[in-house]
């Protein structure tokens, strides 16, 4: 009888997965390109059927939906934010190094010679992997400051709180001109 801990995603809430596993980090790893998707649930099928819930907590290729035009119609498509690349909230250790390594599709670890190095938290918020749960306490005409994304840097008044959403509006000057822009709550710092 095994006395391995397993740990289901999907059922379990993150904070207990932290409590359980404080040592899983995310980590990259390269892909061939057009095989994301493959490499994905490969690596699914190898935790379900060896049973490596408790130390390959999640994986995700991160997209994002597009409007596109075509023939006229616009459509939305998903494009993959980051080709040849999955990314793993893993437990790092000579096994799970090996299975993921040997995984079909994957050709190696992010990091200087193949050796896996983990995200820091900056850059899992930057790339919108995992969201802090967090509240902030903002009001109407408050200077912020945007930490991350493509208004990274600027400063603008907040306009509109969404407590539900977790979004805030804020007016920016871009080219000259004052702009409304709807952003999430992380990529915000109080001036």
């Amino acid at each position: 009888m095994s006395d391995t801990v397993q740990i289901n995603p999907d059922i379990i809430p993150e904070e207990l997965v932290e409590a359980i596993h404080p040592d899983a980090k995310w980590y990259v790893v390269h892909t061939y390109s057009g095989y994301e998707n493959k490499v994905k649930a490969n690596i699914e099928k190898i935790v379900e059927t060896r049973g490596l819930h408790d130390v390959i907590i999640q994986i995700v290729v991160p997209e994002q939906e597009m409007l596109e035009m075509k023939n006229g119609q616009k459509k939305v498509v998903k494009r993959k934010i980051y080709p040849g690349y999955v990314l793993l909230k893993m437990v790092m250790n000579e096994d799970t190094w090996f299975v993921i390594r040997n995984t079909r599709g994957v050709t190696s670890f992010v990091g200087p010679a193949s050796k896996p190095v983990p995200l820091t938290d900056e850059e899992i918020i930057a790339m919108g992997v995992e969201v802090p749960d967090f509240e902030l306490d903002l009001n109407v005409d408050e200077t912020v400051r945007v930490i991350a994304g493509p208004f990274e840097s600027s400063i603008g008044h907040v306009r509109e709180v969404n407590h539900h959403k977790k979004t805030v509006t804020i007016a920016l000057s871009v080219f000259g001109r004052e702009t409304q822009v709807e952003l999430d709550y992380h990529v915000l710092q109080r001036m």
